[in-house]
C-alpha cells in the first residue's frame, strides 16, 4: 500500500500491525492485497449486524446495504457513515479503479464500482475483502 499524506487517528508501526494480524489479514489490510472470490467468510452471509475494520475495529458497513453481486466478495451499496472510509485512486493492473480503506486506519478493504446496473439505491457496489472485516451481530 503505498503511503498517504493522511494522519490516521489509528497509528501502529509495521511491526505492530504484523504482530496484530495474521499474515493473509496482513496482506490484504496493509498491503492491499485482494482474497481469492468465493472463500470469504461473509460472502454469503446473511447475518444482520455491523461489519467493522478487522485491522482497527472502526464501524464500516451495515448488513441493511449488502446485497448479492454474484461478484464473489461481500457488496454493500453504501458505507456506513459518509466518513467511515477514503478513496484513493487506483491505477494499477493497467485499470483505473476506485480503493476504498478504512478512513481510521488506512486499511485496504476493497474498491467500490459506480454504474454497473445493480438495483440499489446508490448504483454502487463496495467490493470489500471478508478478511477485511469483522461481523459482530445484531442482539
Amino acid at each position: 500500500m503505498e503511503p498517504t499524506s493522511r494522519t490516521y487517528p489509528v497509528q501502529l508501526t509495521d511491526a505492530e500491525w504484523r504482530e496484530r494480524l495474521t499474515p493473509a489479514e496482513y496482506q490484504v489490510l496493509r498491503q492491499a492485497g485482494t482474497e481469492r472470490p468465493g472463500i470469504g467468510e461473509y460472502t454469503d452471509t446473511t447475518t444482520v449486524g455491523v461489519y467493522s475494520c478487522r485491522a482497527c475495529d472502526a464501524e464500516l458497513f451495515r448488513s441493511d446495504t449488502k446485497f448479492e453481486s454474484q461478484c464473489g466478495w461481500p457488496s454493500f451499496y453504501a458505507p456506513l457513515a459518509g466518513d467511515s472510509v477514503e478513496y484513493i485512486e487506483d491505477t494499477t493492473l493497467g485499470m483505473r479503479r476506485v480503493e476504498v480503506r478504512c478512513a481510521a486506519c488506512g486499511s485496504h478493504l476493497g474498491h467500490v464500482f459506480e454504474g454497473e446496473g445493480y438495483d440499489t439505491p446508490t448504483d454502487q457496489r463496495y467490493c470489500i475483502n471478508s478478511i477485511s472485516m469483522r461481523l459482530t451481530p445484531e442482539a
